[in-house]
């Protein structure tokens, strides 16, 4: 692969898909469906997939591609492939909460290498360098030209007070038992593939999750979490959370930065 390629155009395609989100956001109404598994989907989702997946096949035709909204791409049996959720967030996008994110990946022999994560509508992006390095990058954001970007690293945290990150729109009993075995010294709330963010940039230490997710869900927060020195774990015996899994669903999971003491589930 040729990553200063990938990047550049997983930018690009980003950029574009969260200015037709934006479009819809602010618009004065919004058509909202439901698929068959019961979670909404909005016109945005399906306008930023189209637009998403023509760019990527175009620029990558030899390199699959699974995402969410093209339900025929989950029954492919891939290690290495490109992975899309072009709307991460629907609930915080139906609810205008602005917590939702546009999220574009490679995953290499079932680990994710190369990721972006956009937020459009609260100014922030995300992504892995060609290096494998992980930056913020300073807006406004011009589709062609990289701006100014500062390197983000993992923090060193204090285990006796943990800056600790969950779900806005999935927190359960389970998860609070969880965050419970911790010292807690601040919680924060965020919606989507953000949470993986802010774990990168050493805003918060550690974001568990005991639900649901599925690797378009994950793999682009990963990847900006690996290239600042981070790890995602699985929830049960914390071994590396690995993709390209049957029907990409992923078991609960741990991200955190690597000097958090990790308890058992």
């Amino acid at each position: 692969m040729d990553y200063e390629k990938l990047v550049k155009v997983m930018r690009h395609l980003a950029l574009e898909g969260g200015d037709r989100i934006m479009e819809i956001y602010n618009s004065d109404d919004f058509d909202v469906k439901v698929k068959s598994d019961d979670s909404p989907v909005t016109e945005a989702d399906e306008a930023a997939d189209a637009l998403i997946s023509a760019g990527l096949r175009d620029a990558f035709p030899d390199v699959a591609l699974v995402t969410e909204e093209q339900s025929g791409s989950h029954s492919q049996s891939v290690e290495t492939f490109l992975i899309v959720d072009p709307l991460d967030g629907t609930k915080e996008f139906i609810n205008r909460r602005g917590d939702f994110t546009v999220n574009i990946a490679y995953v290499e022999n079932g680990v994710p290498v190369r990721g972006v994560v956009y937020a459009p509508a609260k100014g922030r992006m995300f992504f892995t360098q060609a290096d494998g390095t992980s930056v913020e990058e300073d807006g406004p954001f011009d589709k062609e030209t990289v701006s100014t970007v500062r390197q983000i690293k993992v923090s060193q945290p204090d285990n006796s007070g943990l800056m600790i990150v969950a779900s806005k729109s999935h927190r359960d009993q389970a998860t609070d038992d969880y965050i419970g075995k911790y010292g807690v010294k601040d919680m924060t709330s965020a919606g989507s593939s953000l949470k993986f963010c802010l774990v990168a940039t050493g805003e918060a230490d550690l974001y568990p999750r005991l639900g649901r997710t599925m690797e378009w869900d994950t793999a682009a927060g990963q990847a900006v979490l690996h290239g600042a020195g981070g790890h995602v774990v699985r929830f049960d015996d914390h071994a590396p959370l690995k993709y390209g899994k049957d029907g990409f669903a992923n078991p609960f999971f741990i991200a955190h930065a690597p000097g958090v003491d990790l308890k058992e589930a």
